[in-house]
């Protein structure tokens, strides 16, 4: 399993290069790379100018460097980046989408249904919770130890605690 080297916020935009003031909000992408997502962040003056193309984005607010960060990332960011990984065949994607899975699960956003195997593969069927479908998901049949380091590394990449 790669590892990725996920950037915390430089506190700065990436496409002007303006330092973040305390207290400003600003959106926080991912985009995709040869090595695999990259965190970078930009100031809604440029993201509205620009609407740079992103994996998956979100909104946040520049933390004051003295206090202890209370970042959230809501429930349909976490969704929708869950829903953009569903066609993944590369296998450290496919992890990422199943450590989400588990926290989407954590969060009662998907309930488990049933469970098949197909092609060898071991396939989730879930619910999506207050809508009528559900999703699909293949178990990679992690570690315990993989699972709390990719955990950490969506942590890293959202800039929450997992």
């Amino acid at each position: 399993m790669t590892d990725w080297e996920i950037k915390k916020t430089l506190g700065q935009c990436c496409g002007t290069g303006k330092k973040f003031a305390v207290g400003q909000e600003y959106f926080a992408a991912l985009i995709e790379t040869p090595e695999g997502f990259e965190r970078i962040d930009f100031s809604v003056e440029f993201w509205e100018g620009e609407k740079p193309d992103v994996y998956c984005y979100w909104k946040t607010k520049m933390a004051h460097p003295g206090r202890k960060k209370k970042l959230f990332v809501d429930d349909e960011m976490l969704m929708t980046f869950f829903e953009r990984l569903a066609e993944e065949t590369e296998p450290e994607r496919v992890n990422f989408r199943f450590v989400l899975t588990l926290i989407l699960m954590r969060k009662r956003i998907l309930k488990y249904d049933s469970s098949e195997i197909k092609d060898g593969r071991e396939i989730w069927t879930l619910r999506v919770t207050g809508e009528n479908r559900s999703v699909r998901v293949a178990n990679p049949r992690l570690t315990e130890d993989q699972i709390a380091q990719l955990s950490s590394q969506v942590g890293e990449i959202l800039q929450v605690d997992m």
